[in-house]
């Protein structure tokens, strides 16, 4: 799907995704997966929800989510930051 998906989108939204992003709960699922197709394990989220304000305690309210990434081009940092127009 990961090969397919850039085709699709720049079809359908005339734009070209560079990095994918997906979330996988922690207390659920060991993300073997994604750790098999080559994700980027980059860190958790706070637990708070996208509704979480910053003047919440700190303890997670919402289960933590383990934050995978997936380039789709090797130079989707430069293209990100602005440094490189997408192809």
């Amino acid at each position: 799907m990961v090969h397919i998906l850039p085709k699709y989108w720049q079809t359908v939204w005339n734009y070209t995704p560079v990095l994918l992003e997906t979330y996988v709960d922690q207390g659920r699922f060991w993300g073997t997966p994604y750790k098999a197709a080559n994700w980027t394990l980059v860190g958790l989220t706070q637990g708070r929800g996208k509704k979480g304000g910053k003047t919440e305690p700190k303890r997670p309210i919402l289960p933590l989510k383990s934050i995978y990434l997936y380039p789709l081009t090797k130079d989707f940092r430069l293209i990100l930051i602005g440094r490189k127009n997408p192809t």
